[in-house]
C-alpha cells in the first residue's frame, strides 16, 4: 500500500517512523546552518549575476537572443548533468569535501566570466558554474537538513530566490553606477567564496564516510521507494514553478526593457529580482502551512500571474508585467516551498543529497528546456512579445498539469 502524505509532510504508520540523525542534527549549534545556507546564495547569485550582463555583452558581441537563451540553457543544462554525476557523492564522502570542490571549481568560473572575451568565454564560464553549482545543491541541502530537518527545509527553499534576486539586483547596480562593469561583480563574488572555503575547511563534517563513492558517479534518478508517491505529487509543481524562473531569468530583462521604453539594466534585471525575492518572502511566511495547502496555494498564484502578464503584454503595461511579476513571486516561492516540504523531510540522512539532486534535476529541466525553446521563438516565430505570449499560456497549461496532478495523486493516498 502506498504511504500516506499528511497534511504535516509527515509517513504514516506504515513509514520509517525513527531514523536517528547525527550527532550534528541532534544538537543544532547557533548559526549552524548560516555557512551552507550563504553558500546557496552566493552560488545562486553567481548564476543571477550575469543576467543584466547579457545586453552589453550582446552590443559589445553582436550576437542574437537565441545566443543569450543558448548561454542561460547551457548553464541549467551542466546543473542537470551536474546533479545526476555528482548529486549523491557527498552521502558516501562527505559533505566538506564536495564543498570545498564546488568553490574551487566556481572561483575558476568566475574568473573565466571576469576575463571573457567573447562568446566562448562566457558559455565555458557558464558550464562551469552549473558544474560546480549542480555538484554543490545536493551536498549543501543535505547539510542543512543534518543540522536541522525542519529549518533546514525552510532554507533549502528560501535561499535559492534569495541568491538570484541578489545577484541579479547587485549585478545590475554594479552594471549601471559603478565602474568596471562587467568584472566588478564577478570580483566580489570571488571574494565570497575564497572565504566560504575557509569557512567550509572549519566546519564539522555531518555525515560518516560510506562505501559506494565510486558507485555513486554513475548517473541515476533513484527515489527510494517510500518516497516516490510524494516525489510524484511535488513533481509538477517544480517543473512549473522553475519553468517561470526560466522565462524571468532568460527573456524577462529584454521584456522589461521593453515594455518600459527603457534601456536600464537596472529596469532589465528588475523583474527577474522580484520574482525572486518576493518567492522567498513567501517562502518563509508560509513555513507552518501544510505542504499540500502551500502548493495548491501556489499553484493557483501561478495561474493568476501568468493571466496577469498576458493582460499586461497585450497591452504594453509596464506596471501590469511588475504586478504580474509580483504575484508570479508569491506562486513560485509557495510552489517551490511545498514541493520540498512535501518530499525532504521524509528523507533518511543517507538518502538527503540524492533524493534533493533529484528534485533539483526537476527544476532545473523546467527551467532550461523551455527558456531555450522561447529563444527560437523570438528569432524565428512571433519575436519577443509573441513568444512572451506564448510562455504565459504554456505556464498557465502546466498550472493546470500541476493541479491535477495534485489531485490525483492525493486521491491515490486515500484509497
Amino acid at each position: 500500500m502506498t504511504e500516506p502524505i499528511t497534511d504535516h509532510g509527515m509517513r504514516g504508520p506504515a513509514g520509517r517512523e525513527a531514523i536517528a540523525p547525527p550527532v550534528a542534527e541532534r544538537r543544532p549549534r547557533r548559526g549552524a546552518l548560516a555557512l551552507p545556507a550563504s553558500i546557496v546564495v552566493s552560488f545562486l547569485a553567481a548564476s543571477g549575476a550575469p543576467t543584466p550582463l547579457y545586453a552589453t555583452y550582446a552590443g559589445r558581441w553582436h550576437f542574437s537572443p537565441i545566443t543569450t537563451t543558448v548561454v542561460f540553457g547551457v548553464y541549467a543544462m551542466a546543473v542537470l548533468l551536474a546533479l545526476l554525476v555528482l548529486g549523491r557523492l557527498s552521502d558516501h564522502v562527505g559533505r566538506r569535501p564536495v564543498l570545498l570542490a564546488a568553490l574551487a571549481v566556481q572561483t575558476v568560473a568566475t574568473v573565466v566570466l571576469a576575463t571573457a572575451g567573447g562568446v566562448g568565454a562566457l558559455l565555458a564560464g557558464r558550464l562551469l558554474q552549473g558544474i560546480s553549482t549542480g555538484g554543490a545543491l545536493g551536498a549543501l541541502g543535505a547539510a542543512m537538513l543534518d543540522v536541522h530537518p525542519r529549518r533546514g527545509a525552510i532554507t533549502n527553499a528560501a535561499t535559492p530566490g534569495m541568491g538570484t534576486g541578489a545577484g541579479v539586483l547587485l549585478s545590475g547596480l554594479l552594471v549601471q553606477y559603478a565602474p568596471a562593469p562587467t568584472h566588478l561583480v564577478y570580483l566580489v563574488l570571488i571574494g565570497t567564496f575564497v572565504l566560504q572555503g575557509v569557512g567550509v575547511v572549519l566546519m564539522p563534517e555531518t555525515v560518516t564516510r560510506r562505501p559506494g563513492g565510486r558507485a555513486a558517479l554513475v548517473p541515476e534518478l533513484a527515489v527510494p521507494p517510500g518516497l516516490r508517491g510524494p516525489v510524484l505529487a511535488a513533481a509538477p509543481i517544480l517543473f512549473a514553478v522553475w519553468a517561470l524562473a526560466g522565462f524571468y531569468g532568460s527573456l524577462g530583462p529584454a521584456l522589461a526593457r521593453q515594455l518600459s521604453g527603457s534601456t536600464s539594466v537596472v529596469v532589465g534585471g528588475l523583474g527577474f529580482f522580484l520574482l525572486a525575492v518576493v518567492g522567498s518572502l513567501a517562502t518563509v511566511a508560509l513555513d507552518r502551512t501544510p505542504p499540500r495547502t502551500v502548493m495548491l496555494f501556489g499553484i493557483t498564484m501561478l495561474a493568476v500571474a501568468s493571466t496577469g502578464i498576458l493582460i499586461a503584454v497585450e497591452l504594453s503595461s509596464t506596471a501590469g508585467f511588475f504586478a504580474g511579476t509580483f504575484v508570479a513571486g508569491i506562486g513560485f516561492g509557495a510552489g517551490f516551498q511545498g514541493g520540498i516540504r512535501t518530499v525532504v523531510p521524509l528523507a533518511a540522512p543517507h538518502e538527503r543529497a540524492g533524493v534533493l539532486s533529484v528534485l533539483y534535476v526537476i527544476c532545473y529541466c523546467g527551467m532550461g528546456v523551455p527558456s531555450v525553446a522561447a529563444g527560437v521563438l523570438v528569432v524565428h516565430g512571433g519575436g519577443l512579445i509573441g513568444t512572451a505570449r506564448d510562455y504565459a499560456l504554456f505556464i498557465l497549461a502546466l498550472a493546470a498539469t500541476a493541479l491535477a496532478g495534485l489531485l490525483s495523486t492525493s486521491r491515490s493516498y486515500r484509497k
